[in-house]
């Protein structure tokens, strides 16, 4: 008998009995998930937006300096906000350098972390495009707050094989001597817009 035998067979009798899976705890519910919502996106170096329609995004857009100074724009959610570029008509995602404001749509928002998922299908053709912008803008609709992670996964669906991501404020890393740096890795400002 091989080592690697000797050392397989001593592992087989030596499993340990299996346990039930035990049950997941109910989870945290939030007396106001929308204000838990708030605070945490605010607190990861969001900046918290609410208003009652779609409509109302734009002039809140008007009073953005990065957005009043962006020159490469896109915004990916119809009626918001204004795209001085075909992002469809690129053929390479590194053609998206220079993008200084994107505008996409969040399904859903998570009170307890801030965290918002965004399928890849509200991407577009580029999925770099929230990692390349320097600016970022994120629409929710205030009836898509859940209260956990829990919660979240058991909402997403994908129909086929895909792309998803949740995003919690702008890009940040305290890898570097132990520095908070907004914007190392991505966008330098997260904005997200309640609606609702």
């Amino acid at each position: 008998m091989s080592g690697r035998d000797t050392f397989l067979a001593t592992l087989r009798r030596n499993v340990p009995p299996a346990l039930p899976v035990p049950e997941l705890p109910a989870g945290i519910r939030y007396d106001d998930p929308v204000k838990q919502f708030a605070e945490a996106f605010t607190s990861v170096g969001g900046k918290f937006v609410r208003v009652t329609c779609l409509a109302e995004i734009d002039p809140e857009l008007a009073n953005n300096e990065s957005y009043a100074r962006a020159r490469k724009i896109v915004s990916l959610v119809p009626d918001v906000g204004r795209t001085n570029f075909d992002v469809n008509a690129l053929r390479d995602q590194h053609e998206l350098e220079g993008l200084d404001f994107a505008i996409i749509a969040g399904e859903l928002g998570v009170a307890e972390n801030g965290a918002v998922w965004v399928p890849g299908s509200a991407l577009g053709p580029h999925r770099a495009i929230f990692v390349i912008t320097q600016h970022l803008a994120l629409v929710v609709e205030a009836s898509q707050i859940v209260h956990t992670m829990h919660e979240a996964y058991e909402r997403i669906r994908f129909e086929r094989p895909g792309f998803g991501t949740f995003i919690s404020g702008p890009s940040k890393t305290a890898d570097i001597e132990q520095s908070l740096v907004i914007g190392a890795h991505g966008a330098r400002s997260c904005t997200l817009f309640l609606v609702g």
